[in-house]
C-alpha cells in the first residue's frame, strides 16, 4: 500500500483527501504548515535509516503558513529524493512553472478532484517504481545512467537530477539521436496525454538542458512541431 505524506493548511480538505486515498488504498499523513513538512521528512529519513519505510510521494500545497510550499522545494535536495505532486491555486500558471523548475514531478489545480489527484499519485509512484526496476540495456554515450540506483553521471560526474528529469533522459537515450515527440514523452514519462497549454513537459526538458549545458552547448534539441532529440 502507498504511502503519501500530504502538505495542505486547509484541515477540512485533507480530511477529505486522507479518507477518500485510504479507501482506494493509500495510506496518507497529513500536516499543515511548510515547516511540519520538512520535519515530516527528516524523520522520515532518519527512519529509513533504522530499516524503516520511506514515504512513496510528497503531496505539497504552494500556499502554506510559516514556510510556503515553494521554500519547501528548495529545501528538499537536502532533505530527500521524494517525488512531488504540487497543489497549486487555479490560474496560478507562474507557480506552477517555478515548482516545476525546483524539482516537482507534477501539478494539479485546486480545488482538485479526489479521484484525479489519486489517478496522478499513481501515475507518479508506478513511473518511479517502474524506473527503478529497469534494466533495458542503454546506448553507449557520454551519460551513464543507473537504473536501479538512479544514478546519472556525465563523464564520470554525477549530475543532481529529479526523478522526472531522470525518467526523461532514458526515454531520450533510448531514442538518442531520433526526435521523440512530445506527445510520447508525456504519455510514457508524464504518464498522461499532452494537453494544450500544458508546459510541464517543456519546464522538466529545459531544467535538464540546463544541467547538461556546461557538457554541450546543445544538449538536447528542440525541433519545432515534433518533439525532443537528445544530441549529447
Amino acid at each position: 500500500m502507498p504511502h503519501i505524506l500530504l502538505g495542505d493548511d486547509d484541515e477540512e480538505l485533507t480530511q477529505l483527501l486522507q479518507e477518500y486515498l485510504h479507501n482506494h488504498g493509500v495510506t496518507c499523513d497529513c500536516v499543515h504548515d511548510g515547516e511540519a513538512v520538512i520535519q515530516k521528512l527528516k524523520t522520515a529519513s532518519n527512519n529509513v535509516l533504522n530499516g524503516a519505510a520511506a514515504y512513496d510521494l510528497l503531496v505539497l500545497d504552494i500556499m502554506m503558513p510559516k514556510i510556503d510550499g515553494l521554500s519547501v522545494l528548495r529545501q528538499l535536495p537536502n532533505i530527500s529524493d521524494i517525488p512531488v505532486i504540487m497543489l497549486t491555486a487555479k490560474g496560478e500558471e507562474i507557480d506552477r512553472i517555478i515548482g516545476l523548475e525546483l524539482g516537482a514531478d507534477d501539478y494539479i489545480t485546486k480545488p482538485c478532484n479526489p479521484r484525479e489527484l489519486l489517478a496522478r499519485i499513481n501515475a507518479v509512484i508506478k513511473r518511479t517504481n517502474a524506473a527503478a526496476s529497469e534494466h533495458t540495456p542503454l546506448p553507449e554515450s557520454r551519460l551513464y545512467l543507473d537504473q536501479n540506483q538512479r544514478l546519472c553521471q556525465i563523464d564520470g560526474i554525477e549530475l543532481q537530477v529529479t526523478g522526472t528529469e531522470f525518467d526523461l533522459l532514458v526515454a531520450l537515450l533510448k531514442q538518442k539521436g531520433e526526435v521523440v515527440s512530445k506527445a510520447w514523452l508525456s504519455e510514457h514519462v508524464l504518464q498522461r496525454e499532452l494537453q494544450p497549454f500544458d508546459r510541464s513537459l517543456d519546464v522538466h526538458v529545459s531544467r535538464l538542458r540546463k544541467k547538461l549545458q556546461p557538457f554541450h552547448e546543445e544538449p538536447i534539441k528542440a525541433v519545432r512541431g515534433k518533439g525532443y532529440q537528445l544530441v549529447l
